[in-house]
């Protein structure tokens, strides 16, 4: 019986952010058991088919890790693809669609399991059984079909991270990465799970809201060996929220800087948690390589923050957070969620004023608009339903339910019009705030023609004849999506964002 288990990860839009963290987390495990693991990952070979020809012959088994959005098109693609070449190949899925929605994605007639939740300890016994010849019955954390029905059984208790063996860098050829994205970059995930319950957010259905983290000390020794040993420019922390444990998240600060290793490194966050630091510790981020953190800030409006069970989250502490940021000179990005379920056009103009208004005081900050995104399990889909969002019925229609897609009923024709004309002159009126010294005089002469009317506009609800649009459009590229990661620019236009 073959020892072998190919690991694949379906191509996704945008540049890489780095190698594939969930199968190498996945590697681990199943080589200590004694597997031979081979990852193939479609960001970075464009001829992942051909590639895959060659790894599943003779191998165990096939696992997918996959998202929602349009990843599941190429996952079905390649599955379906698969069953052709190796009708008895077992395909194995796993990752946060499958493990949200298992019932609806084992309808897929080209899958046989389904790993839920954290999957290293499940897919690494489900191995062993396929290796065996056995059933997968009784594999806790595993969905599986038996004579074409489904078969769910129960949940995996929850492992801690401690326990997990470092992720399989070592299968990593950073090279082909750094010269697809243009850095090395190291995806490392110090934690998962978040306290907070924000309606919107998946993450409390995956992690049921327990912050489950390494300890300082093993995150220390982990990141530096491997910066040391792979050249890493950046290491881009995949945390949920990050400082969590603020004393954790220090300890982990100093022993970057005390490691004597120069190397950047990012996180995501909440404002409330950045509040809690003093400006000192701020500054002792920065020193240790920190250059950029992402917040879910989302709106300005306390009403629609309540809406989003995001009680944790103030408006004054947006602007703490900015002034701390840029004394201690690292980028923020500041995600914003438009057309969420009860905001109103009063909301969106209280949100855009007082984000420029943090834009105009402190130059270290850069929006993120998205559009919202009704995501599986998130607890707000009751509402959804009565206010008429069609939830998908199908494993291969919520490949249309990505980032940037626009599936709101009361965000259609003329308000969605004039959602874009808002967020366009919201963009370009803190995108000329930045006036780089080196730009040629024409274009800085055109950029501050173009901000006194673009702040009337903002202040007055006056968004008709939009001549500075068509001007502006001349010289400029909105930048409309950034990574929470890393800050780095993943779309121009607003296609891009309704």
């Amino acid at each position: 019986m073959s020892n072998r288990v190919v690991l694949f990860q379906p191509p996704y839009s945008g540049p890489p952010l780095g190698p594939p963290l969930s199968l190498l987390s996945l590697a681990s495990p199943l080589r200590e058991a004694g597997f031979q693991v081979s990852l193939v990952d479609a960001a970075i070979d464009p001829e992942y088919k051909r590639t895959l020809a060659g790894e599943l012959s003779g191998a165990l088994g096939l696992g997918i890790s996959l998202l929602t959005g349009g990843m599941i098109k190429s996952a079905v693609d390649v599955s379906r693809w698969v069953r052709k070449v190796q009708p008895g190949l077992p395909i194995i899925y796993g990752g946060w669609h499958p493990s949200l929605l298992p019932e609806q994605t084992l309808r897929e007639d080209s899958l046989d399991a389904i790993v839920r939740g954290q999957g290293e300890v499940s897919l690494c016994e489900a191995a062993g059984r396929l290796r065996a010849g056995e059933s997968l019955e009784g594999v806790r954390g595993v969905s599986f079909k038996s004579d074409g029905k489904p078969v769910h059984n129960a949940a995996r208790p929850v492992e801690s991270v401690e326990r997990l063996p470092t992720p399989a860098f070592d299968l990593v050829d950073f090279d082909a990465y750094e010269k697809r994205a243009g850095m090395r970059v190291l995806p490392y995930a110090s934690s998962v799970g978040c306290p907070y319950a924000c309606n919107y957010c998946t993450d409390q259905v995956f992690y049921n809201r327990r912050f489950n983290a390494y300890s300082a000390a093993r995150v220390v020794r982990e990141v530096t060996e491997l910066v040391a040993r792979h050249r890493i420019g950046e290491v881009a922390l995949f945390d949920s929220n990050f400082p969590v444990n603020v004393k954790r998240a220090l300890e982990i600060a100093r022993g970057f800087l005390d490691s004597k290793l120069r190397f950047f490194w990012t996180f995501q966050a909440s404002t409330d948690l950045i509040c809690r630091m003093s400006d000192a510790e701020i500054s002792l981020l920065c020193e240790s390589g920190v250059s950029h953190m992402g917040f879910g800030t989302e709106s300005a409006s306390q009403e629609v923050l309540a809406l989003m069970n995001k009680k944790h989250q103030r408006v004054e502490e947006m602007y703490e957070t900015a002034r701390k940021s840029k004394g201690a000179g690292i980028h923020v990005t500041f995600n914003v969620i438009l057309g969420y379920p009860g905001e109103t056009e009063a909301d969106r103009l209280q949100t855009f004023r007082i984000m420029s208004d943090i834009a105009a005081q402190y130059s270290n900050v850069s929006f993120s608009p998205n559009v919202f995104t009704p995501y599986p399990g998130i607890p707000i889909w009751p509402e959804l339903r009565e206010r008429g969002v069609r939830e998908p019925q199908s494993l291969e229609e919520w490949a249309n339910v990505d980032l940037g897609s626009n599936h709101l009923p009361w965000l259609q024709g003329r308000s969605l019009a004039r959602l874009r004309r808002m967020l366009e002159f919201f963009l370009l009126n803190n995108q000329i705030r930045k006036v780089a010294m080196h730009a040629p005089w024409i274009r800085r002469g055109v950029r501050r023609a173009l901000g006194a009317p673009l702040r009337w506009r903002l202040r007055k609800n006056q968004f008709a004849i939009p001549w500075e649009l068509w001007l502006a459009r001349t010289t400029e590229r909105l930048v409309t999506r950034r990574s929470l990661l890393t800050g780095q620019a993943l779309g121009q236009g607003m296609q891009d964002v309704c």
